[in-house]
């Protein structure tokens, strides 16, 4: 059996003394309330981008419309309505799918 130099004796002990100091500071976690509450709660905060995004597109679909009126211009007035009623679907998508669910 070969014999470990100094070097190789240091790395040994510190690696024995990080793997001994990792192991004994390990504490059981334990998930607090219920389960279900995090996924309304992580449901929730997606929903409420979901509705930023629809929103933005309302304020921007309304702004197209705007300007379509003015310009004359008839294919971007059908865009913008079509981006306002979109944006209306994506705003409330939470409350058509709770409709739609029966929830």
């Amino acid at each position: 059996m070969k014999k470990w130099n100094k070097k190789t004796t240091k790395y040994f002990i510190f690696y024995a003394v990080m793997i001994m100091t990792l192991s004994m500071g390990v504490l059981p976690v334990h998930a607090e309330g219920d389960p279900l509450t995090v996924v309304n709660n992580l449901s929730n905060f997606i929903f409420g981008l979901i509705r930023a995004v629809g929103m933005i597109l309302l304020g921007f679909g309304v702004v197209q419309v705007g300007l379509s009126l003015k310009s004359h211009d008839p294919s971007q007035r059908a865009n913008g309505f079509l981006t306002v009623a979109g944006g209306i679907i994506i705003t409330f998508a939470k409350e058509i799918l709770n409709l739609i669910v029966g929830g």
